[in-house]
């Protein structure tokens, strides 16, 4: 047993586990071993000398033009003369070397893709069912009153136009429709529930020759065109105010 203390102590590093088993060395003698199990390492811990990028995660940039011997060294992936391997931006997106180009050969498209007004709305739309549901029997009905029910949000483009009464629904009460325009079907329902419906003028499209005929009335009746249009830009501001 003593030169199995001595033996064990002679190896450095490494400790002797729990239960120590005797090996043969031969039949005549037997000698007790201790047969030692290796420690294993313990994890290094973090510290400023040993933090380090994830594996893989930072790559080196190509040094381009930098001799045949790196990453495209001689022509740097431009190829060998022409417009496209001098410096500067070649040629803009979309040129095909003076050709009609793709987006001048395809078809310019109608509505709103196509940027013109044959696809915006001409109204702000409510169904009668809706207003059946929102209004009292004999309520007026007008765009301002279905905006403060929540029927519309009215914004941006929309604040400009005028209200449409569609014909989805029943109708049970009579209602005093104020509107710009109201479906056939729609018309219908408001007179058969006892209803009345008035048109209001919409919206009038700005021509040269249309202004041209205004300023010669108001001239004709000697009033001031500048004077008149101010006043009538201080009575929308006014009343845009008040509501």
């Amino acid at each position: 047993m003593l030169a199995a203390k001595a033996s064990q102590k002679a190896v450095t590093g490494l400790r002797p586990v729990a239960a120590a088993r005797t090996v043969p060395f031969t039949a005549a003698r037997r000698t007790a071993v201790v047969v030692c199990a290796a420690e294993a390492p313990a994890a290094e811990r973090l510290r400023l000398h040993n933090l380090s990028p994830q594996k893989g995660s930072r790559r080196d940039n190509k040094r381009k033009g930098r001799g045949y011997g790196g990453h495209q060294g001689g022509t740097c992936g431009f190829g060998t003369r022409g417009q496209k391997s001098r410096a500067g931006s070649g040629t803009r997106p979309g040129f095909e070397g003076g050709q009609m180009p793709l987006y001048r050969r395809l078809p310019k498209l109608r509505g709103i893709a196509g940027g013109m007004s044959a696809g915006l709305s001409k109204y702000v739309v409510v169904n009668l069912d809706d207003l059946d549901k929102a209004f009292d029997s004999g309520a007026e009905v007008t765009v301002e009153a279905v905006a403060e029910k929540g029927l519309l949000n009215i914004s941006g483009r929309d604040t400009k136009l005028g209200l449409k009464v569609l014909g989805t629904g029943a109708l049970s009460k009579p209602l005093k429709i104020r509107a710009a325009a109201v479906s056939a079907s729609a018309g219908e329902k408001i007179a058969s529930a006892g209803g009345s419906v008035e048109a209001l003028p919409g919206r009038v499209k700005w021509t040269r020759r249309a202004h041209e005929k205004r300023v010669a009335e108001m001239v004709a009746a000697g009033l001031d065109p500048k004077k008149e249009a101010a006043k009538k830009k201080a009575a929308s501001v006014a009343a845009k105010k008040a509501q």
